[in-house]
């Protein structure tokens, strides 16, 4: 495996995840994995389906710090682990994000977009009454307008997030019906010197291609665009590094030489080979 990092991964500091810290580190290692960066979420004001769920995707991190400083120390002779977190972006919350992110020393930011004007894609409601297309063209609208009001990230997380749970996933999804809005998030991520991620995620949840996917990567590098982090988005040590190959086939097809990793908010270009 020439993807030597993984740089989206939560554990049991993220609300949707039970995963012991010390075991995602051991399972990065025994994937042969050189870097990773732990990336809880961090989603402020969320859209609850029940109140029984309030504040789930809300990050203490106090208690994320502490236990990464112990654990980076332990494993350093064996792997580097970063300190990132993924943030839920939403235009009204900027303050919230900015303070978020300038609470500690990150080495990372993803900004991801798990909400659509205050709508969930998860649920099949956020499809209900309209087509697939309709639906991905005001997703779209809305990271446009993320980008727009907030700047302090690295790369955008899984930026067609919401394909993955349309009823007929991503069968009738193509990079040409969205052309015109989409050309203008990678225009505006690549003039603000931002990445994207290639996220496996999606492959497990039965896209044929990863999250984006491999028009909209291809598109980004056509435009110029070269920061791009390899991602598990793992919430378990199984799917660490998961599927990866698939990744750099993907990333090599689209005209990368290389993927990246950061370290203290600054990118490092690594080669495949």
């Amino acid at each position: 495996m020439a993807i030597q990092a993984d740089y989206h991964m939560h554990t049991h500091h993220s609300g949707d995840s039970t995963a012991p810290m010390e075991a995602m580190i051991e399972r990065a290692i025994a994937c042969g994995l050189k870097h990773i960066c732990l990336t809880e979420h961090h989603d402020p004001k969320f859209v609850y389906d029940t109140p029984d769920k309030e504040g789930m995707f809300e990050l203490d991190p106090g208690p994320y710090r502490e236990e990464y400083l112990e654990m980076s120390s332990r494993y350093a002779s064996r792997i580097q682990v970063c300190f990132g977190m993924e943030l839920g972006v939403q235009p009204d919350i900027v303050p919230d994000l900015k303070a978020a992110v300038s609470a500690y020393p990150f080495d990372f930011v993803i900004a991801s977009s798990h909400l659509c004007h205050k709508k969930d894609p998860y649920y099949p409601a956020f499809f209900e009454g309209r087509s697939s297309r309709e639906a991905f063209e005001e997703y779209f609208v809305s990271i446009l307008e993320n980008i727009r009001a907030f700047d302090d990230f690295d790369v955008y997380g899984h930026l067609d997030y919401a394909v993955r749970y349309a009823p007929e996933k991503d069968r009738n999804y193509h990079y040409k019906d969205h052309a015109d809005i989409l050309d203008e998030i990678l225009k505006a991520l690549i003039d603000a010197g931002k990445g994207l991620e290639i996220n496996t995620g999606g492959l497990r949840r039965g896209l044929s291609s990863t999250n984006p996917s491999e028009e909209i990567l291809k598109r980004y590098r056509e435009l110029g665009g070269e920061i791009i982090t390899a991602a598990s988005d793992a919430h378990e040590p199984a799917f660490i590094a998961n599927r990866f190959a698939i990744s750099e086939a993907i990333l090599k097809r689209c005209g990368f030489r290389y993927y990246t990793i950061f370290y203290g908010r600054k990118p490092v270009q690594l080669p495949f080979d």
